[in-house]
């Protein structure tokens, strides 16, 4: 069975890799749209991952997708970089973030 969006996001402080995020200061807000509405923002700081519901009031980067997509682009199942050139995934902000955001996650 697939996780959903919250179990998801509940792993990612887990999955987080500090050591490929060294010096890494953002904060991503999540936008789901499909059959798991919703907002969640992620903050990195000093190494680590802290992952909220609601809606950030100054991301650096702010994600669009489908819950689905999201969780398939998580999963391995389907490229980012590829979900967005089909326009499945959009985004706002720091493209140098948006690039490395999946690198500092260990992805199963």
């Amino acid at each position: 069975m697939s996780p959903t969006i919250a179990e998801l996001m509940a792993k990612m402080p887990i999955a987080f890799l500090p050591e490929r995020a060294a010096g890494m200061e953002a904060v991503v807000q999540f936008h789901f749209t499909g059959a798991e509405t919703g907002e969640w923002s992620a903050t990195i700081k000093e190494g680590k991952c802290m992952v909220g519901r609601g809606v950030s009031p100054s991301p650096n980067l702010t994600l669009t997708a489908d819950s689905g997509d999201f969780l398939k682009i998580f999963s391995g199942e389907m490229d980012g970089m590829q979900a967005f050139m089909q326009g499945r995934l959009g985004f706002t902000g720091d493209t140098n973030l948006a690039l490395k955001l999946l690198s500092v996650f260990e992805i199963d």
